[in-house]
């Protein structure tokens, strides 16, 4: 496969620059600047565009939303610290998990918007504690009960306790609304169980010209960046820093988009680091925007579920998205490209080389078209709805420690076809390969030993 060649659209913008403070902000961490920023952001857009500069301080604030023509730059020392009071956040409908529905507003949102950016050395804390559920197996005991006396709900099953909730309505929406059904979209219902409805800390819709550059990101509600149904994102020196307990919290999401550029980026997560997805279901396939033409170059993802991640919501279709010269260091697995029953869509002409990993607890690379299989057992299923994985090149890959080197499990229906996998060195706990409904498979150099150092 030949490497991807496509131009991306940087945005530019006027030398004018507007500091928060003329606006009225105040970096001591207490008094509220959400109308100052937003105010600032605003002023700066209907003036032609510029920079707007948030000076060192801390500057607490509700959702801040970007507007055209205008670069939100932190100067070092800078902090955004975000409210963590769910009523400065109103229930806005977005699209989360490939479906659109009601959630509260993200902290930093735009959509529609012309030339955006969110530049500079400083720090965007999205106070994602006070939203998250925190699962029991995930931390120690002596966390655990920090949580218990901390107040908010436990939910308990057949009579153990599993997952510690901020709040009992946070816990009571996740049993009304955690299927995504018609619910999700009753905004009544939705306004009383809003706790449960976390944001993504950065969330962009429709935007085209987007450059985000050196600033911290760090403790997100849910996803950390996700960009839906966006052309010409630039990514560059970011770093993504959230707990490895954290739920939900994605490093980064590309979602429905064209004409991508991460690079030389950080990812420390406690879900998927880099993921591409493309709508989920009917709605994704009705929708049919593919995400494609991506480029991922020398970055590093250290905590989280997968390091780069393709699905399960691919219903849109992923294609021409090339990784290279990426590290992932205590992933749960390495590569990863996952789907099921009902999603549909395709991904092709996938392009991942030169890649290091070690200390993978799971698969180094792994391909299953049944992430998600069991809900659709017995069900009558439509062509269009089994997922097609084909035209998969993965390449120039070393893993000093994994437990299974390859896995790839397709459907019978439709298994996996046309990958090419070459120059690959893995040592793992198991030297067996899985494969299971897949035709044309090619191997190259495929070296796997019997990892003899047990310790991760």
């Amino acid at each position: 496969m030949k490497y991807l060649k496509f131009d991306v659209k940087v945005p530019e913008f006027k030398d004018t620059i507007y500091s928060v403070r003329e606006f009225g902000a105040v970096g001591d961490g207490f008094t509220d600047n959400t109308e100052a920023l937003n105010k600032a952001i605003t002023y700066c857009s209907e003036n032609g565009g510029g920079m707007v500069t948030v000076p060192r301080g801390i500057f607490l604030t509700g959702p801040i939303v970007l507007k055209d023509y205008v670069n939100l730059h932190l100067e070092a020392g800078a902090v955004l610290l975000f409210s963590s009071n769910v009523d400065d956040y109103p229930l806005v409908m977005v699209n989360y998990e490939g479906s659109m529905a009601y959630r509260c507003a993200s902290p930093i949102s735009a959509k529609g918007a012309h030339n955006i950016a969110i530049t500079g050395k400083g720090v965007i804390n999205g106070t994602g504690d006070p939203w998250r559920p925190v699962k029991k197996f995930k931390v120690t005991e002596r966390r655990w009960q920090k949580l218990i006396s901390s107040g908010g709900a436990i939910n308990v099953i057949n009579g153990h306790e599993e997952t510690w909730w901020p709040s009992y309505n946070a816990m009571r929406g996740y049993e009304l609304l955690s299927s995504y059904s018609a619910n999700i979209k009753d905004y009544d219902l939705c306004y009383e169980y809003r706790e449960f409805l976390r944001p993504c800390l950065v969330y962009f819709e429709d935007c085209h010209n987007i450059l985000l550059q050196n600033v911290m990101f760090k403790n997100s509600p849910a996803w950390s960046i996700h960009p839906f149904m966006c052309d010409n994102i630039t990514v560059m020196d970011i770093k993504v820093n959230n707990s490895d307990t954290a739920q939900n919290s994605d490093g980064i999401d590309i979602d429905c988009c064209h004409n991508v550029k991460i690079l030389n980026s950080s990812f420390d997560v406690g879900d998927d680091g880099i993921c591409m997805k493309s709508g989920k279901n009917a709605e994704g396939r009705e929708r049919g925007l593919s995400t494609y033409n991506v480029y991922v170059f020398n970055c590093t993802v250290y905590h989280g579920h997968g390091g780069f991640v393709l699905g399960s919501e691919m219903s849109g279709g992923l294609h021409d998205i090339e990784i290279a010269e990426c590290t992932f260091i205590t992933t749960d697995c390495g590569i990863k490209l996952k789907s099921c029953i009902g999603r549909g869509g395709v991904i092709e002409d996938i392009y991942i080389h030169d890649i290091n990993m070690m200390h993978i607890p799971n698969e180094a690379i792994v391909f299953t078209t049944g992430y998600d299989i069991d809900s659709h057992e017995g069900q009558e299923v439509a062509l269009e709805e089994y997922p097609e994985f084909r035209n998969v090149t993965i390449e120039d890959v070393t893993c000093t420690h994994c437990t299974t080197p390859l896995s790839i499990t397709g459907l019978r229906e439709k298994p996996i076809h046309d990958v090419n996998l070459k120059n690959i060195r893995i040592a793992a706990r198991n030297t067996d390969k899985i494969y299971k409904n897949t035709e044309n498979i090619k191997e190259k150099n495929i070296q796997i030993y019997l990892m003899k150092d047990e310790n991760y």
